[in-house]
C-alpha cells in the first residue's frame, strides 16, 4: 500500500479546492473521504455559504462530469432518470438520459421535491443504477450525490424519511467563514472567474489506486471493538429512539479507513473512529421527545464521551 499516493491525493484536492472555498479545509477533506468511499453527502446549511461552489470546485479538481439539479415540487422522477421517447425518424423508441448519468450530482434543495421524486434517487444512490420501463442501466463510475437542504426553512418542503437519510454517507454543515476569511473573499476575484481557471490536478492512475486500495487499512481488535461500543451505545441509550444500523457501522469503518490512509497511516487509531463518528452517525439517530432537527453534533459528542477509548499503542 503506497501511502504517498494517498497523501498526495488529499493534498492536491485540498490545495486546489481552497482556491475557491476559503477556510474550509476540514470540509474539503470530509468530501474527499466520502468520495473515496463511494458515499453520498447531505450538506445541511443556510443559503449562501458556498455549497454549490464547493461541489463545482471538487468536480473540476478530480476531472469528472458535474450536473446540478434544482429540486422543486413539480420535479418528476423521469426528470432525473430520463425517458423513453418515440423517434419518428427511426420509428422506434429511444432512451434519453437524465442528469443522473453523470459523476457528481448536486441535488440542490432536495427536500423541496415530493417524496416520489426523492425516492427515485434511492436506487441510484445505493446501487449506482436506475431502472426505467423495466430496463436497468448502470450509472457512470464514480458516482456521488451531494444534496443540500436548508435546516431553518420548512415551508413548502418534504422532510427526508429515515430510509433515505440512511443512504447518505455523511451529513455535514459548512458554517460561516471567520471574519478574516470573509474579508479575503470580499477582496479577491469573483469565485465564478476563479472557477473557470481551476485545473484538474489528479492523475487517473492515482485516482484509481486510491479508490481501489483504501480498504487495505488494517484495524486491531481493540479499535473494531471500540467502534462497536459506540454503535451499541446508540442502540442502548435511553434518550435515543432509533440507533445506528449495520449500514451505519460499515460506513463509519470505511470512513475511518479512508481518513487513516489520507493521513499517511495503514492502520486505524481510535481518533479515526471518533472524528468520523460526528459526521457519519449524526443523521442516523432519532432522539426521543424531539424533532429530527435536534439531532445535532453535540448529541453524538456526548455519546462518544460515555464510551471508553482504548489506549493501547496501535
Amino acid at each position: 500500500m503506497d501511502l504517498d499516493v494517498f497523501l498526495s491525493f488529499k493534498d492536491k484536492i485540498v490545495s486546489n479546492v481552497k482556491k475557491i472555498i476559503v477556510g474550509k479545509d476540514d470540509i474539503i477533506e470530509l468530501v474527499t473521504i466520502a468520495f473515496i468511499c463511494g458515499g453520498h453527502i447531505l450538506l445541511e446549511d443556510i443559503p449562501g455559504v458556498g455549497k454549490t461552489m464547493l461541489v463545482k470546485a471538487f468536480a473540476k479538481s478530480i476531472g469528472r462530469e458535474y450536473k446540478r439539479i434544482q429540486f422543486t415540487p413539480d420535479l418528476l422522477p423521469s426528470d432525473l432518470t430520463g425517458i423513453n421517447y418515440y423517434n419518428q425518424k427511426s420509428r422506434d423508441f429511444e432512451f434519453r438520459q437524465g442528469p443522473l448519468f453523470s459523476n457528481l450530482i448536486l441535488a440542490d434543495e432536495i427536500n423541496r421535491a415530493t417524496p416520489r421524486t426523492q425516492a427515485s434517487l434511492l436506487e441510484a444512490m445505493e446501487e449506482s443504477q436506475i431502472s426505467v420501463d423495466g430496463v436497468t442501466r448502470k450509472l457512470s463510475e464514480p458516482f456521488m450525490v451531494l444534496a443540500t437542504q436548508n435546516p431553518i426553512e420548512s415551508f413548502g418542503t418534504f422532510p427526508l424519511p429515515e430510509a433515505q437519510l440512511d443512504r447518505f454517507f455523511m451529513r455535514i454543515s459548512m458554517g460561516y467563514p471567520e471574519r478574516n476569511e470573509e474579508i479575503s473573499i470580499l477582496r479577491r476575484q469573483e469565485s465564478a472567474a476563479l472557477l473557470d481557471d481551476l485545473p484538474c490536478i489528479l492523475e487517473e492512475t492515482d485516482l484509481a489506486y486510491v479508490l481501489r486500495n483504501y480498504r487495505s487499512v488494517r484495524a486491531s481488535d481493540d479499535v473494531v471493538n471500540y467502534l462497536m461500543d459506540i454503535v451499541e451505545a446508540t442502540r442502548k441509550n435511553e434518550k435515543i429512539q432509533l440507533g445506528v444500523s449495520p449500514r451505519g457501522s460499515i460506513a463509519l469503518f470505511k470512513a475511518a479507513q479512508a481518513r487513516a490512509a489520507i493521513h499517511g497511516r495503514d492502520y486505524l487509531i481510535p481518533e479515526d473512529i471518533k472524528e468520523m463518528a460526528r459526521y457519519v452517525l449524526n443523521h442516523r439517530l432519532i432522539m426521543k421527545g424531539g424533532p429530527r432537527s435536534k439531532m445535532i453534533y453535540e448529541a453524538v459528542d456526548l455519546l462518544l464521551g460515555t464510551v471508553k477509548t482504548p489506549v493501547e499503542n496501535f
